[in-house]
């Protein structure tokens, strides 16, 4: 048996506590862990529920940090697997915390490819293909994939994208006007006959705006 000798908050961490056994720093554990184990000072532990503790410490750090990195946009569960792994983490305590995320709801890859969409056809609108590649690099199903890309048009996709950078080039001779913004169009995907049928469109507006 090995007796806790002290229970000291981590600084600036004030939800750890670090753990001192037979005088010497064991580990830290989440505040929570600590109240819910009945943990204090002078208390006698098994070498077996050290090792538990010890367990569960890493499976509390595993989570947070999965925690902590969606806090800052959706992620994918691949992207967290990802980030946990290039932290550390085994395989076991990665799984158990994608699937402690999914049933809370706080990943989910659908609703994660739609929001992926929603921000590129807000900010950088581009192709169904292209946008099939980055959701496919995020670690994304097909079968989702071609759900979500099923709610948005390329022909739609292209006009928003083209329209502001159209205008840029008022007074541009028509070769100029096309090269470029076939060019823009281009390397967001978009095809031939998509980007062709942007152009004459945008084109013939921007010939009747200046009358």
């Amino acid at each position: 048996m090995a007796r806790i000798t002290a229970l000291r908050m981590g600084r600036g961490r004030k939800e750890r506590v670090n753990v001192y056994v037979e005088g010497k720093f064991a580990f830290s554990l989440a505040a929570q862990i600590v109240a819910d184990e009945g943990l204090s000072v002078d208390r006698e532990l098994s070498q077996a529920q050290l090792e538990e503790l010890s367990r569960k410490n890493v499976r509390e750090r595993c989570l947070s940090a999965a925690v902590r990195f969606i806090s800052y946009r959706p992620r994918s569960e691949f992207e967290v697997r990802e980030r946990l792994v290039r932290y550390g983490f085994d395989n076991k305590n990665i799984e158990e915390a994608v699937a402690r995320l999914r049933e809370q709801g706080l990943v989910d890859d659908l609703e994660f490819a739609r929001f992926w969409i929603n921000d590129r056809q807000l900010f950088s609108p581009r192709s169904r293909w292209l946008t099939g590649l980055e959701l496919k690099r995020k670690g994304i199903g097909q079968s989702v994939i071609e759900r979500v890309l099923g709610e948005i048009s390329d022909e739609d996709n292209a006009y928003r994208a083209a329209s502001t950078r159209a205008h840029r080039l008022r007074g541009k001779e028509y070769r100029t006007f096309r090269h470029r913004l076939a060019s823009y169009l281009g390397q967001r995907g978009f095809t031939y006959q998509v980007i062709n049928n942007t152009v004459e469109r945008l084109w013939q507006e921007i010939k009747d705006w200046l009358g």
